[in-house]
């Protein structure tokens, strides 16, 4: 079995006890977060596949006034992501690896730089920043200059997730911080 899919079967795997401890203590990291408490608007994803629930993360960020979008694939370019606005009356459609999203408005659609943080979903990661995800290279493409755009973008992971040393290529972008318990 690969590092990918023993990943995903160990999150999935948590038992809801240390799921919840787990959670509780990321959504304590978050809401304690000075770039979250100085952030206007915020990319997250919906959670999948034994994420962290993201759900509760959410409605922090719109009791703070916070202004939340949800990532979704391009229709005209592959392997890309827009965001869109989300908020509790965005109605949801699965997409083609059956992960909700909002239906394409383009009224709705952030430019990326000018989003403050994206919070990044991730199957594993280490110690120097460096994450794998479900293996689309998605976030990668997102990323690859976050820097230049002012993005900061932040990993949410559960600590079983944690690997020695994720076995990156050059086009893997290593995230500045990631929040995990």
């Amino acid at each position: 079995m690969n590092i990918r899919q023993t990943m995903r079967r160990r999150r999935r795997e948590l038992s809801p006890s240390q799921r919840h401890i787990a959670q509780q203590a990321i959504y304590s990291k978050i809401s304690a977060h000075p770039r979250v408490n100085s952030a206007k608007n915020i990319a997250i994803f919906l959670s999948f596949d034994g994420e962290i629930n993201t759900q509760p993360i959410i409605e922090y960020l719109w009791q703070q006034n916070k202004s939340v979008y949800l990532p979704i694939i391009h229709p005209f370019a592959p392997k890309h992501l827009l965001f869109l606005n989300y908020t509790a009356k965005t109605p949801l459609i699965k997409n083609q690896f059956g992960i909700l999203e909002p239906p394409l408005n383009v009224l709705n659609v952030i430019p990326l730089p000018e989003l403050d943080i994206i919070f990044t979903p991730l199957v594993a990661f280490d110690d120097r920043g460096y994450r794998m995800g479900m293996g689309g290279g998605f976030y990668d493409r997102m990323l690859a200059n976050y820097q230049e755009q002012q993005i900061f973008p932040i990993g949410l992971a559960f600590a079983c997730q944690k690997v020695e040393k994720i076995a990156n290529k050059p086009w893997d972008v290593q995230l500045p911080e990631i929040i995990y318990a």
